[in-house]
């Protein structure tokens, strides 16, 4: 165990018997509580932690307004064949 962590577990482990009412002979679980809490919390911040940080995007390129296409002329109406006599 890290000197880092042993630490945090001590004092963790203390604010633990402090709240509850500093009662004797429990200690061994006042310790693996702590130590439960302490790598609950070391476990939520490397899920949580921000990985490198991402390129910002590209400033997207401006829209280009087309210009109105040319109206397509109407078809023209074909006359109406003569019927054949």
């Amino acid at each position: 165990m890290s000197n880092d962590r042993e630490e945090r577990v001590r004092q963790r482990a203390h604010e633990i018997w402090l709240r509850e009412g500093q009662p004797e002979g429990h200690g061994p679980r006042h310790w693996i509580e702590a130590e439960g809490e302490i790598d609950a919390e070391d476990m939520a911040a490397k899920v949580t932690k921000p990985k490198a940080a991402a390129k910002p995007k590209a400033a997207a390129k401006p829209k280009t307004t087309a210009k109105p296409a040319a109206k397509a002329a109407a078809p023209k109406a074909k006359p109406a064949k003569k019927p054949v006599k």
